[in-house]
């Protein structure tokens, strides 16, 4: 006999991811990108670019996901056949971590700063098993600093194959890496998609280093 989950409990639990979410953001509003918690749209969009979507060749195996939330990108993941070994969460925040370790118990979810993300997948031992093929970030990346953004597409990179990609979804339509920060690291980048679904609208961005032949990640869906 299948199990249907109680409507009510679904929106009690949604109710409580939400508070813990708003009160994240009002500790560090610079450092959570979003102001509500991502919708399935827009998580669609940031995995276009990893081919984990059933349309697409498995080219993606080792995923880090940065400042996880209350876990739609890392629900997402999962859904979407990466296996638990191959993912790495990560959140800063300490009620959100809280939250990600009793949604998903199965995860290696650690509580650190991605702008020490090298020395943390270290110690994790996830780096033991190769480096990451991407990185997607759901970081307020937008309204921090430049050296702050330096420090995190540095340590992304640092823990990530030649060829592999950093993702991360802003509100409107303007990379949040900047042309002089994007030279000076060498970044290429492309806009992956529109979630218009999304509350509010968001736009998703993929950074490379050193585009190569044999290893990159897919093209862009640049379905609006």
């Amino acid at each position: 006999m299948s199990f249907t989950p109680n409507p009510s409990t679904a929106r009690v639990r949604t109710a409580h991811q939400i508070r813990v979410f708003l009160r994240a953001w009002a500790r560090d509003p610079l450092g959570v990108a979003a102001v509500l918690p991502s919708g399935r749209q827009l998580s669609q969009k940031m995995l276009k670019p990893l081919s984990l979507l059933p349309d697409s060749d498995p080219a993606v195996q080792r995923v880090v996901e940065l400042g996880a939330g209350t876990g739609a990108f890392t629900r997402a993941l999962v859904e979407h056949g990466l296996q638990r070994r191959n993912l790495l969460v990560v959140e800063r925040d300490a009620a959100l971590h809280g939250l990600l370790r009793q949604r998903f118990p199965d995860l290696q979810i650690l509580q650190a700063d991605a702008c020490a993300l090298r020395a943390a997948a270290q110690a994790s031992g996830y780096l033991q098993h190769g480096p990451a093929d991407a990185v997607i970030s759901g970081l307020g990346l937008l309204s921090m600093p430049r050296a702050t953004q330096r420090s995190i597409l540095t340590e992304a990179f640092s823990i990530l194959r030649p060829g592999g990609c950093f993702v991360q979804f802003t509100y409107g339509h303007a990379s949040p890496v900047s042309r002089a920060l994007r030279e000076e690291m060498g970044l290429q980048v492309r806009r992956a998609g529109l979630a218009w679904r999304n509350a509010p609208p968001a736009s998703v961005f993929v950074y490379q280093r050193g585009f190569t032949a044999a290893h990159t990640c897919t093209a862009a869906d640049t379905t609006q």
